[in-house]
């Protein structure tokens, strides 16, 4: 008995190790995230994949995830996750745009715009006009034309905004040019460092189109 009592200490020392390196929620969702900037969309979608496993509860907050799961190219995985997200955020303009953009990539855009979902009570310049145009009643000079509100910083941050939802549009539709034309202007000219803003550097990059 007495020789195995190292091997049996090491083998306590090593799963307590185990223990004490396990990934907590917030080292994964911070991994999620950093893997995402990086433009690594499968990977930060394996990070978030894990945080799931390890806190269950967490799935419907992580919007986030379902970012990765759209440039992972997994539109089925990302409808699923904007769904769950509506249960808890539910007049989020921004949520019902990639819930269509997950869709429209896998079955199309006029499936989309079938379960299109409404949205109240965001007054987030220019979501309105973003949600019109998303639903097929408003226009692209309506969504710019909102964006000029404001100075500054405030006048750079709507017009990354618009940019932004513009550019994820009309590469839905397919009109690759115009895609890439509003892509560039959110992610180089009105360039922000917030979330929305890294999003269009991140699409700019696995696009090719820098």
């Amino acid at each position: 008995m007495k020789r195995f009592l190292p091997l049996l200490l090491l083998s306590l020392l090593s799963h307590a190790t185990a223990q004490e390196t396990k990934p907590s929620p917030d080292s994964l969702f911070k991994q999620g995230v950093e893997l995402f900037f990086a433009a690594k969309p499968k990977e930060s979608v394996a990070a978030f994949d894990q945080l799931i496993a390890l806190a269950p509860e967490s799935k419907p907050q992580l919007w986030q995830r379902g970012l990765s799961l759209y440039y992972a190219g997994d539109y089925k995985g990302g409808r699923e996750q904007f769904e769950v997200h509506q249960t808890v955020n539910g007049n989020d303009v921004e949520n019902a745009a990639w819930h269509f953009l997950c869709i429209a990539k896998g079955e199309g855009v006029e499936e989309a715009r079938k379960v299109f979902i409404p949205i109240e009570g965001d007054s987030r310049i220019p979501m309105k006009q973003v949600h019109e145009l998303f639903a097929g009643k408003g226009s692209e000079e309506a969504v710019l034309k909102a964006a000029e509100e404001g100075d500054g910083e405030r006048l750079r941050n709507h017009r990354c905004y618009a940019h932004l939802y513009l550019g994820l549009y009309f590469e839905a539709i397919g009109d690759d040019v115009k895609a890439k034309a509003h892509m560039l202007k959110a992610a180089k000219d009105y360039s922000m460092d917030h979330y929305m803003g890294r999003v269009a550097q991140v699409h700019v990059k696995l696009r090719g189109w820098e």
